[in-house]
């Protein structure tokens, strides 16, 4: 999920797919890929902190990139789409799937 030209517009059509695709509240699967960085895990952890969160760690063969996936029961299409923006706002060089 990088962010396209319009961030505007593709997060108003994941939200009306999410809507479309699950009841809320509903369990999300989020996908992130970062340069291994210790700090830069520690704020993904942090941010999915204290709201139930499993965190699966992968490192990439080398062991420059780490994929982190955040299973994690979310309320609604919104609050899906707000931790993505607080990634992306903290997080600097995510990728999101």
């Amino acid at each position: 999920m990088d962010t396209p030209s319009n961030p505007e517009s593709f997060y108003i059509n994941l939200k009306d797919k999410l809507y479309d695709t699950a009841s809320w509240p509903s369990e999300y699967l989020y996908k992130f890929i970062i340069k291994s960085n210790p700090s830069k895990v520690n704020k993904i952890e942090t941010i999915f902190d204290n709201i139930g969160a499993v965190i699966k760690k992968t490192p990439s063969k080398k062991g420059t990139y780490l994929s982190l996936s955040v299973n994690v029961v979310m309320k609604s299409p919104e609050a899906v789409i707000e931790k993505y923006k607080e990634v992306g706002r903290l997080v600097e060089g995510v990728i999101s799937l």
